[in-house]
């Protein structure tokens, strides 16, 4: 697997990681803290900004955990204790459940911060960074059809070509290119269109509440007062940063890929003209315009390894159609495909090599497979708003129902034991069909 073993003296490290996002990130930093040679490459230089809510569920900072990645509040980090739940005439405030599996605590960093960050990780364990090297396609082995590295481009801050195109070899790619997924559509890895798609718009504000412990969602958008006026699709979130500021956005989902006509940043700019004025979120205290991203969700895209291509994070399409989360997904798929990649590489021959390399697209189905499948059946039951607004007015009232859509959403319940909610949520994972 590697270069003692595949293209011996040809190849220019023992794994390519395209991305450099959360995804590639870790699965550059566990592939080299094993000791192999990992080739990052990004079409971007850092620090660099990304479209996000910036919020991670605890199911995120377990990951961050697993990478020995400081979370110190001088270094950027602000915790918080759990969920604010706005909608239906309540206000609720759920915090992170106690278990064993998770932390009871979420965090919350900008995106061009947090990414930076784990670069930087990455590459003090040992991954070799290529800022501003665009990957245009992938390299395919003329006998076998394999994937064996990638072409790329050298490109200026604007994205400009700025140089000749460069073949980079090794005997396993990562893809964790994101919503553009080249590579996958390279090879013809089409998205599925019966998978959810999400969209999201945000903007950050100055607030004097930046310090605030609670991550805030409205279940519930008005383009007037709550109540009184038209209730719009979607639902919104509140971020608090820790320095001063707040990411605000919101998001809609559909149950199928189908394109959404509705124009989110002018529903943002309903719901901002009524905002909790507690916020202070008026025009002057606007940081930047309101930018919008797609999000892949459910395992829109596969197989998520087939060829010595593997599929991670946005690329592969595991945004949670539950929340609209991405990142905790993206670093468990690091993880996961790191750890196939090393196992690969102690096998004496290449069958054995891809039976380790295929346990990556087994682990990530077993373990998101149903829980992906749970959430195609809610977002066809919330994508509606007046049912989205029965569900909120008569179920945020009940603490046990409350309970159960705290872990259900937020991915955290133990998935062996645990209380009564946790063995529910646990048994429908398992009795629905695998994504």
């Amino acid at each position: 697997m590697g270069k003692s073993v595949v293209n011996a003296g040809h190849d220019d490290a023992d794994v390519i990681v395209v991305g450099a996002g959360p995804a590639g990130s870790s699965a550059a930093y566990h592939c080299a803290s094993a000791g192999l040679d990992v080739l990052l490459l990004d079409k971007a230089s850092f620090p660099r900004d990304k479209i996000c809510g910036d919020g991670l569920t605890p199911r995120a900072v377990k990951e961050l955990v697993a990478m020995g990645v400081p979370l110190r509040e001088s270094d950027g980090w602000i915790r918080n204790k759990g969920l604010r739940v706005v909608g239906g005439g309540h206000r609720l405030e759920l915090p992170w459940p106690e278990l064993s599996s998770y932390p009871s605590y979420g965090l919350a960093r900008t995106r061009m911060s947090l990414d930076h960050a784990l670069v930087e990780h990455a590459r003090a364990a040992g991954a070799k960074l290529l800022e501003r090297t665009n990957v245009t396609g992938p390299v395919l082995d003329e006998r076998t059809g394999r994937v064996v590295g990638v072409t790329a481009r050298p490109v200026d801050d604007d994205g400009r070509r700025s140089g000749d195109e460069i073949t980079y070899r090794a005997p396993v790619v990562i893809a964790a290119d994101g919503v553009s997924a080249r590579l996958a559509t390279g090879l013809g890895l089409a998205k599925r269109d019966d998978r959810p798609m999400g969209v999201a718009v945000r903007t950050y504000f100055r607030t004097p509440r930046d310090q605030d412990p609670w991550m805030e969602s409205h279940l519930e958008l008005w383009d007037g007062a709550p109540g009184r006026s038209n209730l719009m699709p979607g639902y919104g979130w509140i971020f608090s940063l820790g320095d001063g500021t707040a990411n605000v956005g919101l998001g809609s989902v559909s149950s199928t890929a189908a394109a959404t006509k509705v124009d989110y940043k002018d529903l943002f700019g309903k719901w901002m003209a009524n905002a909790p004025a507690e916020w202070e979120f008026t025009p002057d205290n606007q940081i930047g315009p309101v930018r919008g991203a797609a999000l892949p969700m459910g395992f829109n895209r596969g197989p998520l390894y087939g060829r010595g291509l593997m599929l991670a994070g946005d690329s592969a399409g595991m945004v949670s159609p539950f929340n609209g989360e991405g990142i905790a997904y993206g670093l468990q798929a690091g993880r996961f495909a790191a750890d196939a990649v090393v196992q690969a590489a102690s096998r004496g021959s290449a069958a054995g090599r891809e039976r380790a390399l295929g346990t990556y697209a087994t682990r990530m189905k077993d373990d998101l497979g149903g829980y992906y499948t749970l959430g195609r059946y809610f977002v066809k039951i919330i994508e509606h708003p007046q049912i989205m607004r029965l569900c909120t007015r008569y179920g945020l009232p009940r603490p046990l129902l409350m309970r159960f859509t705290l872990k259900l959403l937020s991915d955290c319940y133990e998935p062996r034991g645990g209380d009564v909610v946790d063995r529910v949520i646990s048994g429908l994972t398992k009795i629905v069909p695998a994504a």
